[in-house]
């Protein structure tokens, strides 16, 4: 009998929504359970005996266990998407694409950490307007490199989806997720969504994806 892939990890991880919605572009079946900040489980022996870093996501697939969000996108695309062009055959677009999910969790997502963490996960009269403001300024310089990438190509890959798209399109649900009326209460000012139209048109046409339901229309916290 064919198994089952377990997921564990909260959805309201932008890594967890990661591995979710590549799971769900796959049609693929999986069981997902919630882990880390309030469910817990992570600090548990047998979590940590899987995962000594007791963070989420974690996958199962069979007796095999992977964690490391980007890594997990690339083992199910591969091996369950051979078909569907997801995971490049071919080394150079591969590795493109590698490039710009590498990209996403060493320069994208820490420039936009800061304020993500003041403006969701910290009360309003603790929140530091300072630290959202540097978090602004550096990220918006990457939301014009990725909107020149974009003014050139309709995916981060070329002409058609693939999973290079996948954590990209989670990072900005998350910047574009946090309401400009949050960033007033702190007295920053940032560029809107039009300041980019080409990273507009293509974070609207991964918005139309089926497989994106649960992942980029859900609230950020």
């Amino acid at each position: 009998m064919a198994h089952t892939v377990h997921l564990w990890g909260r959805i309201s991880s932008l890594n967890v929504r990661k591995v979710v919605w590549a799971a769900q572009e796959l049609d693929m079946a999986f069981q997902r359970t919630d882990a880390g900040m309030s469910y817990g489980i992570t600090r548990t022996p047998d979590y940590l005996d899987k995962n000594p870093n007791a963070l989420v996501p974690m996958m199962e697939d069979g007796d095999f266990v992977l964690w490391e969000s980007n890594v997990i996108v690339r083992y199910l695309c591969a091996r369950y998407g051979a078909d569907l062009g997801l995971y490049p055959e071919d080394l150079q677009p591969r590795f493109d694409a590698e490039r710009w999910m590498d990209w996403q969790q060493t320069t994208f997502n820490r420039a936009g950490g800061q304020a993500f963490l003041q403006l969701v996960r910290t009360a309003p009269e603790a929140r530091q307007p300072a630290l959202v403001q540097a978090s602004v300024a550096e990220t918006e310089p990457l939301l014009a490199l990725l909107d020149a990438h974009l003014a050139q190509h309709a995916y981060m890959g070329g002409d058609a989806f693939g999973m290079a798209d996948i954590p990209l399109g989670c990072e900005m649900h998350r910047w574009w997720g946090m309401r400009s009326a949050q960033f007033d209460a702190c007295g920053v000012a940032r560029q809107e969504i039009q300041a980019f139209p080409h990273l507009q048109r293509w974070f609207g046409q991964l918005q139309q994806r089926p497989a994106t339901r649960g992942v980029l229309d859900i609230t950020l916290s």
